[in-house]
């Protein structure tokens, strides 16, 4: 599967999108329009075809190919916050999309900035490569669901991924990939701006965004026991030192089959190589071939042999191991108890944030890791931080 092709039965007539429209529309008139926000900008017109008829909006960031993962996130947050100020589509109804290798893009997306989506769909491709990045945080998915579209490779990875608590649905493509059912799911889910329970995780105080709070400060010393860390572990990430070259998790073998490299690459590979072999032990898939890298635990020389044509190639070259993330995260968990007008804050890592309380929720108190203020009279944002054993609030500047 590629980034080209959708999964069996995705591809559907507008048609059957025309008679979902006209279900949803008898069902929930709204006043603004939902929107899908692609990850990958050169999707904008596949998704534009699928939602024509619904009339959705269709958000995407225009960014170059070699952008840091992090930035690119930002890009397309800006793009939907801007679209939400101008009043162009519907806050609660935006929804998450990519398909083939930038699938894993959602799953990135929604662990680092989740209080935006209603709901994320991703079409073939794998969330590994999000994963192995190790900022994939399950309690960022607790409002914000993912619906993975995948052969049946992705199945076993599905289950790891929902037993670590991941709020994520799996559909093989062969019969749940229909264009109709994909847009059917994400119309289904809405945001809410102030969920009365919200849980999310990140080790970046630029994003550091849950709905109605936002972490602010952070104390490595500031440790809470009570919340767990909810990072995915990924792979080892170790890979071979012969330049950014792709292939696909499907491919049958024998060996790695080299189906993409990057523009100007002036490394020892070409496509339609096959990697069949490291350090004289036989590749007979990709499968093998991520079991075998998993077992470095160091970076180290290595020699690789690759069948080009029909011949036999011998490359030397060293297994690398990325550098990975500081442990330490921050993690807040938060409630709003309606029959006793209390918002209670459970955190780890943060000493500071700024809490946005809406009308409904007042008079309030709050408890944040065992410290009360007793009342909070006005709606609006505060400023909430620890000194000393003590809990201040102020009005967010």
């Amino acid at each position: 599967m590629t980034s080209k092709n959708w999964p069996n039965g995705f591809a559907v007539a507008c048609a059957a999108i025309s008679l979902l429209t006209g279900g949803l529309a008898a069902q929930t008139p709204a006043p603004k329009t939902p929107a899908i926000a692609v990850v990958d900008a050169a999707d904008a017109v596949q998704w534009q075809n699928l939602t024509r008829e619904l009339g959705w909006v269709v958000l995407s960031a225009e960014v170059p190919a070699n952008t840091a993962p992090d930035a690119r996130v930002l890009a397309l947050a800006a793009k939907v916050e801007a679209a939400i100020k101008a009043g162009t589509v519907d806050p609660a109804r935006i929804y998450l999309a990519g398909r083939g290798e930038a699938s894993s893009l959602v799953f990135y997306t929604i662990s680092r900035v989740p209080d935006l989506w209603a709901a994320g769909v991703a079409v073939g491709g794998s969330p590994k490569a999000a994963i192995d990045t190790g900022r994939i945080y399950a309690a960022n998915f607790t409002n914000a669901p993912v619906l993975w579209v995948s052969g049946e490779e992705g199945k076993e990875l599905a289950g790891k991924l929902k037993a670590a608590k991941l709020n994520l649905e799996w559909r093989p493509a062969a019969s749940g990939g229909s264009a109709a059912s994909v847009i059917e799911w994400l119309a289904a889910h809405q945001r809410d701006a102030f969920p009365r329970e919200i849980d999310c995780e990140t080790n970046s105080p630029q994003l550091a965004r849950c709905y109605w709070i936002q972490m602010t400060k952070f104390d490595p010393n500031e440790r809470n026991d009570v919340l767990e860390p909810t990072r995915i572990p990924g792979s080892n990430g170790a890979a071979l030192d012969l330049g950014g070259f792709g292939f696909k998790l499907e491919d049958p073998g024998p060996g790695v089959l080299v189906s993409f490299l990057p523009e100007k690459y002036n490394g020892p590979l070409k496509l339609n190589d096959r990697i069949v072999t490291l350090d004289g032990r036989p590749i007979p898939d990709v499968k093998e071939y991520l079991e075998l890298l998993e077992k470095f635990t160091e970076d180290k020389a290595a020699v690789v042999g690759v069948q080009r044509g029909k011949d036999r190639i011998r490359i030397e070259t060293h297994v690398v191991l990325p550098r990975r993330d500081a442990g330490v995260t921050a993690r807040v968990e938060a409630q709003y108890l309606p029959a006793e007008k209390e918002i209670q804050i459970v955190s780890r890592t943060a000493t500071e944030m700024r809490v946005t309380v809406p009308a409904d929720w007042l008079p309030a108190s709050v408890l944040w890791n065992g410290l009360t203020l007793e009342s909070i009279k006005e709606p609006g944002c505060w400023l909430l931080s620890m000194q000393k054993e003590l809990l201040r609030a102020e009005k967010c500047k």
